[in-house]
């Protein structure tokens, strides 16, 4: 399959390195005069932007962490004016609360080459159908994708959150070639396609990029048998950029990192020393080109390791693992983050509802289902089954606003989650 950019993806070692610091000292000079975050981070550190002369100093500056992007919320994080800032977009559930993210026209621009280098690393042309079926509101995966299969000159149907029944059929009537989604959400496609007795050989398909969650080789191994095409990881966040931050080639032995553009560190979670080639640990991510929203030396949370051996395919840029899992305590469900935190905070603010509950996952075919148990008081459990579902209906009803996702809800006897949380139920 292609290259988009020889230039910069074949770059030898050297001259990656070149490149990455002197985009590097441009983005700590920026961060250093226009946010307030960063200058006191330098400052206590007893560091100015000219004491980083090489990619080995990077490591003389502390990380940012989410908290501290909540903290700074809503535009302190912001290297330039507001005025300068032509789009907002969000997180999606990723923390306790959105974090809100900003482009300039330049950011724009770049991020749209990276996603052009995504789809074409995936074989996608401009004779292609791309059926994108990410939820096209603050999460910014539709968006990147969206615009970087129009630069490239394919179709692209924007499917968004459409029922399955109606991505089936549009897949059918349109000829999708490239399908667009969480791996879940496809394998959920491919079962009721199996339901509906609708063979693959049947659609157009025969190309598949899935993110937005963590997947296995078994499940890429299902959903190119189920569906009869290749199915090919990407990887991004929200608060370095969206997806195009790396991506699967054909040879499918790790995910490219788009180098001209991200510095990327492996590190101990614990200790925050960085870590050697094939060692897994925590993804910590600098950004060297962002404008509006520059990170730098961001724990994304996400476990992985490095390759910089050159690639099959001719790529010289790092390649990282597909994430196996996450540092902190995260439950991605149909691509949606959720921390438990978020779940205990809306509890709160519900009366009759005790401090303790349980969160399931349980699997319906191939789709997560997110199931919450919660404790509620003596009085509403034993009185009448009409305030007991009034309850029900107003946490499920809160839950689903907070995440977009449809959940169950189940009441249960006080004291019966913290017996098994000490070990005296059973699951």
């Amino acid at each position: 399959m292609p290259i988009l950019d020889e230039k910069y993806e074949t770059l030898n070692r050297e001259e990656i390195k070149q490149l990455q610091l002197e985009r590097l000292q441009v983005t700590l000079n920026r961060a250093y005069k226009n946010v307030a975050f960063y200058r006191n981070l330098f400052d206590k550190s007893n560091i100015i932007p000219e004491d980083i002369t090489s990619l080995d100093d990077l490591a003389k500056i502390p990380f940012t962490t989410r908290e501290n992007l909540i903290e700074n919320q809503p535009y302190r994080m912001f290297a330039i004016p507001l005025r300068e800032v032509v789009r907002l977009q969000s997180s999606s559930g990723t923390t306790r609360e959105p974090i809100v993210v900003g482009y300039s026209k330049n950011d724009i621009e770049h991020w749209t080459n990276l996603m052009t280098r995504v789809l074409t690393a995936a074989g996608v042309t401009k004779d292609d159908i791309v059926q994108i079926a990410f939820d096209y509101g603050l999460f910014t995966g539709a968006l990147g994708f969206h615009y970087g299969a129009e630069r490239i000159g394919a179709t692209v149907i924007p499917c968004s959150r459409l029922s399955v029944e109606k991505q089936i059929n549009i897949m059918k009537n349109y000829r999708t070639t490239v399908l667009v989604c969480t791996p879940t959400f496809a394998l959920h496609i491919a079962n009721i396609m199996s339901e509906q007795g609708i063979s693959p050989a049947g659609l157009s398909l025969r190309v598949g990029l899935f993110g937005s969650e963590p997947w296995s080789e078994s499940v890429r191994k299902e959903i190119e048998d189920k569906f009869h095409i290749i199915a090919l990881d990407n990887y991004g966040l929200s608060e370095v950029m969206g997806p195009g931050v790396s991506v699967e080639c054909e040879h499918k032995n790790g995910l490219h990192i788009f180098e001209d553009h991200f510095i990327a560190e492996v590190i101990d979670p614990k200790t925050g020393e960085r870590l050697p080639d094939g060692k897994a640990g925590e993804l910590v991510l600098t950004t060297i080109t962002k404008e509006a929203f520059p990170m730098i030396r961001y724990r994304t949370g996400d476990c992985t390791c490095l390759d910089h051996s050159v690639c099959k395919c001719g790529r010289t840029i790092v390649r990282m693992s597909r994430v196996s899992a996450r540092t902190d305590d995260m439950i991605v469900i149909q691509g949606i983050n959720i921390y438990p935190s978020q779940i205990e905070q809306i509890l709160a603010e519900i009366e009759g509802t005790e401090p303790h509950y349980r969160i399931r996952v349980d699997r319906n075919g191939a789709l997560d289902e997110l199931e919450v148990w919660v404790e509620v008081s003596t009085n509403i459990f034993f009185d009448e089954i009409k305030k007991m579902s009034a309850l029900e209906e107003e946490i499920q009803k809160k839950i689903e606003e907070t995440f977009g996702l449809s959940i169950k809800v189940k009441l249960v006897e006080p004291g019966s989650i913290k017996k098994w949380k000490d070990g005296n139920t059973k699951n």
